[in-house]
């Protein structure tokens, strides 16, 4: 339970965040409908990046984040109270939309993705909103910084390395902001639920949509 100073923070930073996302946003050609896969939770792929799964009977919140994105970065400690409250019956999805106007977007989101490929993608996830304000809105590359991330995770380096410079690891990433320009995502963070995207205008609009999709 937040105490009353620290709910009153996460509450002002996310009205600031509501009017960020309101004006930040990516002016993008439509691509190709992108066919869902059978038998994924809604608003997801067979390969999307669950933190929280409870089910397919149970509700579930994406999100379309990038990791460079100040609006994310003000979100992150709030969603993290909601995968706590509601532990157990959401299920909580991340999904990359890495904005081209961030110099290292698309460098941070290869490094979470490559440590996913060692089963590290949440310590990595949090290492990114943990030190946003250390390396974010920079203009030269962080990826020797997100490397030393790695290192400090333990990750095997060498597989870490090979991910990073496989195209197939940016082609993941990209397939993720390509659906998501196709479900109508035009900046970050963006959330759906149950693959209905939701207007944020309020703190407690989120958890108001959790509340009567629980109850449903």
């Amino acid at each position: 339970m937040p105490t009353p100073v620290k709910a009153t923070l996460i509450a002002a930073a996310v009205v600031i965040v509501l009017v960020i996302v309101a004006i930040v946003y990516v002016n993008v050609t439509r691509p190709a409908p992108v066919t869902p896969d059978e038998g994924a939770l809604p608003g997801t792929r067979s390969d999307s990046h669950v933190l929280d799964e409870v089910g397919p009977d149970a509700p579930t919140l994406v999100e379309f984040l990038d990791f460079e994105c100040e609006a994310c970065g003000a979100f992150y400690p709030y969603v993290e109270e909601i995968r706590e409250q509601y532990a157990g019956e959401i299920n909580y999805v991340v999904r990359y939309f890495p904005l081209p106007g961030h110099f290292n977007s698309m460098n941070a989101a290869l490094a979470v993705e490559a440590a996913s490929q060692q089963d590290r993608f949440e310590e990595m996830y949090d290492r990114m909103f943990e030190t946003q304000i250390e390396w974010g809105e920079g203009s030269e590359s962080e990826a020797d910084r997100f490397r030393g991330y790695a290192e400090e995770l333990g990750l095997d380096m060498d597989a870490y390395d090979e991910a990073v410079a496989d195209p197939a690891t940016q082609e993941r990433v990209e397939e993720d902001f390509l659906e998501g320009q196709e479900m109508g995502v035009t900046g970050t963070p963006t959330f759906f639920l149950d693959g209905e995207k939701l207007e944020l205008n309020a703190l407690t609009d989120l958890t108001d949509a959790l509340d009567r999709a629980i109850a449903d």
